[in-house]
């Protein structure tokens, strides 16, 4: 058959149309009766030259047989061989490689895992790799859309034609692959994507590993490669730096406004500079762990990166994933781990992104009350349907894996778990027993902390969950979700509406302190003091204080104090330890300027003793999680508004009591029941002059004496003093 004939053929229509259903059974080299044929289709070409691969001697002319751009034509060879095409571009030539020559990149084991749901290293595929196939450089890509009629892959590379790159079809499994020879690193690409109904969709590749600085949309090609980790030795001994018995102190961090360059144009710090910068900082504050706001691509700076279109790609605002790569690995060479604020609760609208991903409704709900976020008008994930739980599954793996990350703070957790969550009745689709509890999440997440502590046992997951959902961060062999910790939501609200009334008034709202306690010790709480408490009106922490300014100040320093005596872990946001003025505003920096001023250094210095206390004394860490480890002196001084309890480590470890005066007066004779005779050391004290307070306090300890108070034979007499806390530690004998 001479290859001419074809130009009337229905495969050359559907060629030229984009409409092929199996563009590799006509393109590329085929056997027919007159021998091999070459058929490419590449528009714009003026001329097409066939080229033995090995040796670039040429063996066949191409013919144009349509004129929108299809060449075939015969080779003089009578067996299949490498090659390329030399194409003439109107008096440019150039060699490029056919990606219609290349067997398919995917085996039979990938395409089975993935159909039922268990590829959990999906990112190895999934993608676009560079990679050498038959001896040829170039990018694979692939991309789950089983609805889809055609999927091409579009760049700058073939003019955004979307006709060029026609995707091999798996449909059992529903992915489509191809090779494209030639590609590297740094290209940028999307799908096009022919959904059902004949719309055409371009979309950004949900399992990029990079993509561009928005507001452009496209990704890119990345290679993450097999880099030399040099944090062998933090990987090995890790896990005792997250154990519950370990000091486990968060600093939460919004990369974008953490420190800005406002000489450069107000610029964001790179990767590289925060790992000079952030790292050294956090490390002298004395926090164990970062914990960084959503850093997977996002389109919108508003939405902090809760609301992210690339779930593999580490946003380009800072750098490149390598340049990210570098900022985990000065962390741990520093000591510090590093928690990744991570979003599978739901994902946003963008015409690029997920949402309607092949022309259907693939990755979320149908039904508009399963899959439709009102609050925050996103889509929410179908978590039973297997590939996309699988997607999710392999993406927190993904980061354990490939970035070493040695936490998941995972987001919303809530909203995932109810099925009514923030809907009213008649809004919302019953699960199969009627109940209101999304029963696919939850089998989600049990999963999902089986497998990440299974294949990383050094990592933490951490659920930020408002509600009694019980068992959060207990086994999942228990009936618990598997979490290791729970954010304290509860303890949260509660302390902070404390701790902003006028101190005439708290005597009338002790329990909102003591409440706590009932419950502290059901799950393996973080106590935060976080980003949602800065934002949206709700001021800065410094701002919620009552008083003039000694006593905001005072208040703040005495809140601190109890944070850090309190059963749980501790998170603070980027700010708490300046004392902000203002509110947190993601397109500024931080105030770095208001350490210039004594009373924010004295913070700043506090917070910092805080963490070295907390780290030091064993009694305040080592039994966070556990009720033997806490005691009550007095919970019950509302009408002084003082709070006083015991710390205890363990067998042969020194207690440790925090006591706070919540009012602005000093208190004098204070008697307090202590555990055992000895010697009481004031270990900090937040109204010490070096933090900006008055100096009242008890000239560095005190001895007890042997008289009964609060239930115990021996007793110390204290001045606490004004809106202020102190720690003493035990040295008996």
């Amino acid at each position: 058959m001479h290859p001419a004939s074809d130009a009337s053929s229905h495969d050359v229509q559907a060629i030229v149309n984009g409409d092929h259903p199996d563009p590799f059974a006509f393109l590329g080299l085929h056997e027919t009766e007159d021998g091999l044929v070459v058929r490419t289709f590449l528009p714009e070409a003026a001329g097409v030259t066939v080229l033995d691969a090995k040796t670039s001697r040429p063996v066949g002319a191409l013919e144009r047989v349509h004129d929108a751009g299809l060449f075939a034509g015969r080779i003089e060879r009578k067996r299949r061989l490498p090659y390329r095409l030399r194409v003439n571009w109107g008096g440019r030539e150039a060699d490029v490689g056919d990606p219609y020559r290349f067997p398919p990149w995917l085996g039979e084991v990938d395409l089975h895992l993935f159909g039922e749901g268990t590829h959990l290293s999906a990112y190895d595929k999934l993608g676009a790799h560079p990679t050498n196939l038959d001896g040829t450089q170039g990018v694979a890509f692939v991309v789950w859309a089983p609805n889809a009629h055609r999927v091409s892959v579009i760049g700058d590379f073939n003019n955004w034609d979307g006709r060029r790159h026609p995707m091999r079809h798996h449909p059992g499994a529903g992915l489509w692959e191809i090779f494209i020879p030639d590609l590297k690193p740094g290209d940028r690409y999307k799908y096009e994507i022919k959904a059902p109904d004949g719309a055409i969709l371009m979309k950004a590749d949900p399992c990029a590993f990079a993509a561009e600085h928005p507001p452009q949309t496209a990704s890119v090609v990345a290679d993450l490669g097999s880099p030399e980790w040099r944090d062998a030795g933090w990987l090995a001994e890790r896990e005792r730096h997250v154990d519950r018995s370990a000091p486990v102190s968060i600093y939460e961090v919004h990369l974008g406004s953490w420190r800005r360059k406002p000489e450069e144009g107000n610029r964001y710090l790179t990767y590289r500079e925060l790992a000079e910068q952030l790292v050294p900082y956090v490390k002298d504050m004395g926090f164990t762990h970062i914990e960084l706001l959503p850093i997977s691509e996002y389109p919108f700076d508003g939405s902090w990166g809760y609301q992210p279109t690339g779930l593999f790609a580490p946003t380009s605002r800072f750098g490149t994933p390598e340049e990210f790569r570098l900022l985990i690995e000065a962390a741990h060479a520093a000591g510090l781990g590093v928690i990744l604020d991570w979003v599978p609760g739901h994902f946003p609208t963008d015409p690029h992104g997920l949402g309607n991903f092949d022309g259907t409704h693939l990755y979320e709900h149908a039904d508009p009350r399963q899959g439709l976020h009102k609050d925050w008008d996103t889509l929410i994930y179908n978590y039973g349907r297997r590939e996309v739980a699988n997607f999710l599954l392999a993406n927190a793996l993904f980061w354990l894996d490939r970035y070493h990350i040695d936490g998941l703070r995972v987001d919303a957790v809530a909203s995932m778990l109810y099925l009514d969550y923030s809907r009213a009745a008649g809004e919302w689709v019953p699960n199969k027993f009627g109940g209101r509890e999304n029963l696919e999440a939850v089998e989600f997440f049990r999963r999902l902390n089986e497998t990440a502590y299974g294949r990383h046992p050094g990592i933490a997951t951490v659920a930020e969950e408002s509600t009694a959902w019980p068992m959060v961060s207990r086994p999942t062999y228990l009936g618990g979700l598997g979490f290791g910790y729970k954010w304290n939501m509860g303890w949260m609200h509660d302390t902070l509406d404390y701790i902003s009334r006028d101190p005439v008034h708290r005597s009338h709202h002790h329990n909102q302190l003591t409440f706590g306690l009932i419950y502290a010790f059901s799950e393996n709480f973080v106590l935060p003091l976080s980003h949602d408490e800065v934002v949206h009106g709700k001021g800065s922490l410094l701002g919620k204080m009552p008083g003039d300014r000694w006593q905001r100040f005072a208040n703040l320093r005495a809140y601190y104090t109890f944070m850090f005596g309190h059963p749980g872990k501790k998170l603070l946001f980027m700010g708490a330890e300046l004392a902000q003025e203002r509110e947190w505003n993601h397109d500024k920096s931080l105030d770095w300027h208001l350490l210039e001023d004594p009373a924010h250094a004295g913070i700043q210095r506090l917070l910092r003793d805080l963490n070295a206390l907390y780290r030091a004394v064993p009694a305040l860490h080592a039994r966070d999680c556990e009720p033997e480890g806490f005691e009550w002196i007095d919970a019950n001084d509302s009408v002084n508004s003082v709070l006083s309890f015991i710390r205890k480590p363990g067998e042969g470890g020194a207690p440790a009591i925090v006591v706070c005066n919540f009012t602005p007066v000093p208190r004098h004779g204070y008697r307090l029941g202590v555990p055992a005779e000895g010697f009481y050391r004031e270990a900090l004290n937040s109204d010490a002059e070096i933090y900006g307070g008055g100096n009242i306090g008890n000239g560095g300890g005190v001895h007890s004496e042997p008289v009964p108070w609060h239930g115990r034979p021996h007793s110390v007499t204290l001045t606490l003093p004004p809106l202020g806390g102190v720690v003493l530690v035990a040295e008996h004998g």
